[in-house]
């Protein structure tokens, strides 16, 4: 019996914090075509939450904040650089997306690529340090 499962879009959501949630909702949009599904505004020009669809996948931020929920997951420039995890996503056009991610300032940590296993990729930093992979390969192909 399969008891994780569920009849969704997607069962899987990676959540993130950000010291400027309003200003990395903005660039996740425009670098990596992003699109808001909803946001929350929170005190003080602060994200209380927000959800952002990028195809059938679905991520949900907001604001770091030292509460309960904040003191378990920080931006990576709050924690010496380094994440603990990163995201990866399925792109038709992996040029295509790098040269946009590149043109918005992702700072490119994995050149683009053909890979062994299949498919095109590249790896990049958005400007609070969060690893972002993009990528042709569909591992349910």
């Amino acid at each position: 019996m399969n008891t994780h499962a569920m009849d969704t879009v997607a069962n899987v959501i990676p959540t993130l914090r950000y010291r400027d949630a309003p200003a990395a909702i903005d660039w996740l949009c425009r670098a990596f075509g992003f699109d808001r599904h909803l946001v929350v505004p929170g005190e003080d020009d602060s994200i209380a939450h927000a959800q952002l669809v990028f195809g059938k996948g679905m991520i949900m931020l907001g604001s770091a904040r030292d509460d309960a929920f904040g003191r378990h997951l920080n931006p990576p420039h709050d924690l010496g650089g380094s994440g603990t995890q990163g995201a990866c996503l399925i792109v038709a056009d992996a040029d295509a997306h790098y040269a946009r991610a590149v043109a918005a300032g992702a700072q490119i940590v994995y050149d683009i690529k053909d890979e062994d296993y299949g498919g095109r990729s590249y790896s990049c930093l958005d400007p609070e340090g969060h690893l972002w992979s993009f990528g042709t390969y569909d591992p349910w192909a």
